[in-house]
Parts: C-alpha cells; sequence; structure tokens
C-alpha cells in the first residue's frame, strides 16, 4: 500500500535524487501515465453516473487513479518527459462509454467486469514499466508499490458482481 513516506518520494521532484531513466523505460513510464489518466477519465463520469450504493466504489478507483497519475507525472517531470495532462482518445472513449450505459442501465455493481478487463490493461502497463531496462531501482519500487495498492483493490472489490 501506498505509505505517506512512498507517496512523499513520488512527489519529490528533485532530479539530482534519481538518476533518469532511460528513453524506453520513459517511454514504459509515459505509456503508464496515459492509461491511468484514460481510466481516471472514465472513473470521474462513473462516480458522477453511479447509483448511491455503487457510488463508495467507483469513488475509490477514481480516488486510485487519481493519485497514481499525480505520482507517474511527478516521475515523469522528473525525468525530463512531458506528461500527457488528458491521456489518450481512450480516456474520452472510456467517459462516453459510461455515460451511455447511463442512459440505458444503472451503474452499478453489474459494471464490475468492465472494471476489471480496463484494470487489467492498466496492471499490464505497469508491468512493463517495471520491467523496463534503464528504469530507475527507486522508480521501480514505487511502481510496485502503486501496482500492488491497485491489485489489493481489485481483491477488495472481487465479491461484488
Amino acid at each position: 500500500m501506498l505509505t505517506p513516506t512512498t507517496a512523499a518520494m513520488m512527489l519529490d521532484t528533485e532530479a539530482s535524487d534519481s538518476p533518469e531513466a532511460a528513453p524506453d523505460a520513459a517511454d514504459a513510464l509515459l505509456a503508464l501515465q496515459r492509461r491511468t489518466a484514460d481510466a481516471l477519465a472514465g472513473y470521474v463520469t462513473m462516480v458522477d453516473k453511479a447509483e448511491p450504493e455503487f457510488r463508495p466504489v467507483a469513488e475509490r478507483y477514481r480516488a486510485i487513479h487519481d493519485r497514481h497519475n499525480a505520482a507517474l507525472t511527478a516521475m515523469l517531470i522528473r525525468h525530463g518527459v512531458e506528461p500527457d495532462a488528458d491521456g489518450s482518445f481512450m480516456g474520452t472513449v472510456n467517459k462516453a462509454v459510461v455515460s451511455l450505459r447511463a442512459l440505458f442501465d444503472d451503474i452499478d455493481a453489474d459494471v464490475m467486469d468492465s472494471i476489471r478487463n480496463g484494470e487489467n490493461y492498466v496492471l499490464e502497463a505497469f508491468d512493463d514499466a517495471i520491467g523496463s531496462a534503464g528504469m530507475p531501482p527507486a522508480d521501480v519500487t514505487l511502481l510496485r508499490d502503486m501496482r500492488d495498492e491497485l491489485v489489493v483493490l481489485l481483491q477488495d472489490t472481487r465479491h461484488l458482481d
């Protein structure tokens, strides 16, 4: 789980404290930040459209992606890479899918299969970034902590269908 100390390390933007990521590692980090931003966009809409009993679950997912996006943005800046503030086109798609579903169906625990599928793409991006050659060891530790936090949230919500 992300501790206050770990979170503070993520937000530390002192370039001298950690070596820069190699180009491939920086690309993997940027891809992860984009997927996180895309997921965040979908959850922002989901929180607004969710049924009251499901809203706390949607808020937990929104909050984790919000924290991770901030931490990944700080890492990218520290490595001299411009983060993607808006994510990719998939962020727009995620928002549209949630909005359309809300027109025809409730946003409740029935969306959990879709959430799990979407989170698998984020976990794959974490794995790619963690396994990238040239990723500084301190960043690998932070990425593993964030990945573990997401896995715990998925486990905490596995009972919902």
